[in-house]
C-alpha cells in the first residue's frame, strides 16, 4: 500500500478517536491522554482500553482530584466494568499513585513536570517515575501523540518499523506520528485477518 493511502486510511491519531484535542495543549487534555495511554500500555485488548477510557469519561474521572476522590474500590468498578478484571486492583494502585504524585509534585499537572525535565531522557523518566508500573511502552505511546504538542522527538516504534519494511514505505528522518499510528493500525488489521482465516 502507498503511504499517503496509507496515512489516509488508518492515520487517525488514537487521541482523536477518543475525542481528546492536544492541538491547544491544555493540561486537563494532556492529562486525559496519558490516562489513555497507561490504559493501552496494560497487557488488554485495544478495544477493552478503550471502552475502558471511555467509562472513565462519562464517569467524570478525568482528572488527578477526580481519581483519588473515586478512590481504589471506585476504580476497581470502572476497570471491572471496561474489561480490566485481571489487572483491576493493580492498574487501580497505578492510577492512584500516579495521580497522588503528579498533584504533590507538579501540581496536578503534566505541562509542570515537561517544564521541569531538562531533557528527552528526563521527560521519560519523571513520566514513569509517576507510579510503579508505568514503563517505556506507555511513556512512546504518550509521547508519540504529544509530538507537535511538546517539544519531544520520539522514533517510530519497532511494529511500525517492521511494518514499513514489509511494504516498502521508507521512512523519513522526522517523525511522522500519523504515518506511526497507521502503520500500527494495519498491522493490528492483517494480523486480524490471518486470525480469523486460521
Amino acid at each position: 500500500m502507498e503511504k499517503r493511502a496509507l496515512v489516509r486510511r488508518y492515520g487517525r491519531l488514537y487521541s482523536e478517536e477518543l475525542g481528546i484535542n492536544l492541538n491547544g495543549g491544555r493540561s486537563g487534555e494532556v492529562f486525559k491522554w496519558f490516562l489513555a495511554s497507561v490504559l493501552f500500555g496494560a497487557p488488554i485488548r485495544e478495544k477493552n482500553a478503550k471502552k475502558t477510557f471511555r467509562i472513565f469519561m462519562k464517569n467524570r474521572v478525568d482528572s488527578p482530584d477526580a481519581m483519588l476522590k473515586t478512590g481504589r474500590n471506585g476504580l476497581v468498578r470502572l476497570l471491572d466494568n471496561g474489561g480490566y478484571t485481571r489487572y483491576d486492583f493493580k492498574t487501580a494502585d497505578k492510577l492512584l499513585e500516579m495521580s497522588k504524585n503528579l498533584k504533590e509534585k507538579y501540581e496536578s499537572d503534566l505541562d509542570i513536570l515537561y517544564s521541569k525535565s531538562l531533557t528527552e531522557e528526563e521527560i521519560e523518566q519523571n513520566l514513569m517515575g509517576l507510579s510503579e508500573g508505568i514503563g517505556k511502552i506507555t511513556v512512546e505511546i504518550f509521547l508519540r501523540e504529544m509530538y507537535g504538542t511538546w517539544k519531544v522527538s520520539p522514533k517510530h516504534t519497532p511494529p511500525a518499523v517492521k511494518t514499513a519494511k514489509r511494504l516498502n514505505i521508507r521512512l523519513g528522518k522526522k517523525f511522522d506520528k500519523r504515518l506511526d499510528v497507521a502503520l500500527i493500525r494495519y498491522a493490528h488489521e492483517t494480523r486480524k485477518k490471518v486470525r480469523k482465516k486460521e
